[in-house]
């Protein structure tokens, strides 16, 4: 019941504009606008549109064992970024590496982070960055904000327009306090879509001024299933798909969010041994032929031999064909021509490296 779900500070905003809101991670969100899907990831694609993505958690982690905290649970290495920056980066399950989650960290001052997890998983990180903490606080913050990503190519020109030009200046996976006008803001130049753009935090109360703004600047209001269908094109994963349980990052082919230089971390001793033996499949991408695109569950084969299975499917905007992210036996090789079973209907497609557009 929608009664039971979270709601986003926006929530107002999105009926009145004629969304239809569906239960995502325990929350009530918008899925599309009156536009449809394919218009909205269009508009993403040449133009610029936003997303409400007030589900996503914020975790406010400070003190004088916030770093120490974070290096030690994390993948990733804060030190390759530092101060005014944001991280993608991993949980992983101690006993056997699997991502628990893929996690983007802002830090935002010296003694000072806020980690973003993924809609159900914020009691998780929470409960990984207390362990060993020392010194640390810990504060869930999701109710206090909402987060509005503005993307594009021609987000910065409207976000400008729409009189955050403090906003538009943020660079690549960089983190500030900015002014939306006279609304305080933080900022990150980070995305979820393929495109260029930024992510903004911001007061609860402040939050649907700063969406009516951006429309009337000519960003198109999207949802969750552009929002989908953007990062499938981008080649991005989705935790529960891609990533989660029995799902290590050598496996969905992010080694690069592990940094094996910079000491223990969690998980660091399964990985370790996946590493050495070589993971038993990998993520790659599926171009398909014209016809009925492909589905999560749907079975890969190549001649007679089911050699793995779609994570995530579905049809291109860009492409105007299907395409999909399937784990696949570590012998199948980009270039390669495989069978998609979908519904029982063979569907010819070959192995590519994502992004499929970019």
């Amino acid at each position: 019941m929608a009664e039971d779900l979270r709601q986003s500070p926006l929530r107002e905003v999105h009926e009145e504009a004629g969304a239809k809101l569906v239960p995502f991670g325990g929350w009530n969100m918008p899925l599309q606008y009156s536009s449809g899907t394919v218009a909205e990831h269009m508009a993403c694609r040449t133009g610029a549109a936003m997303f409400d993505v007030s589900h996503l958690g914020t975790v406010r982690v400070q003190g004088d064992a916030a770093h120490r905290s974070l290096q030690w649970a994390l993948t990733n290495d804060l030190d390759r970024v530092g101060v005014g920056s944001a991280q993608y980066t991993h949980l992983l399950d101690a006993s056997d590496a699997s991502v628990l989650d893929d996690i983007i960290v802002w830090w935002i001052g010296p003694d000072l982070f806020d980690v973003m997890p993924n809609a159900s998983n914020t009691d998780r990180v929470v409960g990984a960055l207390t362990e060993g903490s020392g010194d640390l606080d810990i504060a869930d913050v999701t109710a206090d904000r909402a987060v509005i990503a503005v993307q594009g190519p021609d987000a910065r020109r409207r976000l400008a327009a729409a009189g955050g030009e403090e906003v538009a200046s943020i660079g690549r996976f960089k983190v500030a306090s900015a002014r939306f006008g006279e609304i305080p803001v933080t900022v990150a130049g980070t995305g979820y879509t393929g495109e260029d753009g930024v992510e903004m935090a911001i007061g609860v109360d402040d939050a649907p001024a700063v969406w009516h703004r951006l429309a009337e600047a000519g960003v198109s209001p999207a949802g969750l299933g552009a929002r989908d269908t953007l990062r499938l094109e981008a080649g991005l994963p989705l935790h529960g798909h891609e990533l989660g349980p029995g799902i290590t990052p050598l496996q969905a082919g992010l080694g690069w969010v592990v940094r094996w230089d910079k000491g223990d971390f969690r998980g660091r001793a399964a990985l370790e041994a996946e590493r050495e033996a070589g993971p038993w499949r990998r993520l790659r991408g599926l171009l398909a032929e014209k016809g009925r695109p492909p589905r999560d569950g749907c079975a890969v084969r190549r001649g007679d031999d089911e050699v793995g299975v779609v994570s995530s499917g579905n049809f291109s905007p860009v492409l105007g064909q299907g395409i999909a992210l399937a784990f696949l036996a570590p012998d199948i090789a980009i270039g390669d021509k495989v069978t998609i079973d979908v519904r029982g209907r063979d569907l010819p497609a070959k192995v590519v490296k994502p992004p499929f557009h970019q």
